[in-house]
């Protein structure tokens, strides 16, 4: 007789599994989180800059030379927050077809294989990003002065939150999180 997540006399979890699966949801929503302020806050800043070069040029007829940069910087970070909340709300575009025509035990086997194949791409795009990086250390925005590796900074920081939300996904899966499993298979892509 196999042994699963749930005690068989009380139905509920063993503590390693139960202290697990909080971390990993406890991780994944603090990633969701940041990924939150992360894109609210280049957002506004963005919003705000160009609203008060449109006025200041109307006004003035001269605006801010810094309203044309800024974005530079802070558009990279505004899309890695929108991927990493996608990611940790399971909300990115999917074609689910294979997993809904699938019994349960398959489709579980699937979700395992598709997270496991988000890591792996995840990690080696952090990886590979890496000469990106640094070669971003010697470009400078002209009006500015700041170096672009501000901006390309948001590659490892998305991809990195993506492979650890992917990890925990992972986890969660192996140890038969059904509120994961049923947010995995319900429809909930925006597309």
């Amino acid at each position: 007789m196999t042994r699963s997540s749930s005690d068989a006399a009380g139905g509920r979890q063993r503590p390693l599994v139960h202290g697990l699966l909080t971390l990993c949801r406890g991780l994944t929503l603090g990633l969701d989180y940041s990924a939150r302020v992360i894109a609210v806050t280049a957002m506004a800043v963005m919003f705000t800059l160009l609203l008060m070069n449109v006025v200041l040029r109307y006004i003035f007829t001269t605006g801010i030379p810094m309203a044309y940069e800024i974005h530079a910087v802070l558009l990279p970070w505004l899309v890695a927050g929108g991927l990493v909340v996608a990611s940790a709300r399971n909300r990115n575009i999917a074609v689910t077809l294979l997993p809904d025509m699938m019994p349960p035990a398959l489709r579980r086997l699937i979700l395992i294989a598709v997270q496991g194949i988000v890591l792996v791409i995840a990690v080696s795009i952090v990886w590979s990003g890496q000469p990106i990086l640094r070669a971003s250390t010697f470009q400078s925005l002209s009006t500015l002065g700041i170096k672009q590796v501000w901006g390309y900074a948001s590659l490892p920081y998305s991809f990195a939150c993506i492979s650890v939300i992917a990890t925990c996904d992972l986890l969660r899966l192996i140890l038969r999180d059904e509120t994961l499993e049923e947010s995995l298979v319900t429809p909930t892509s925006l597309s």
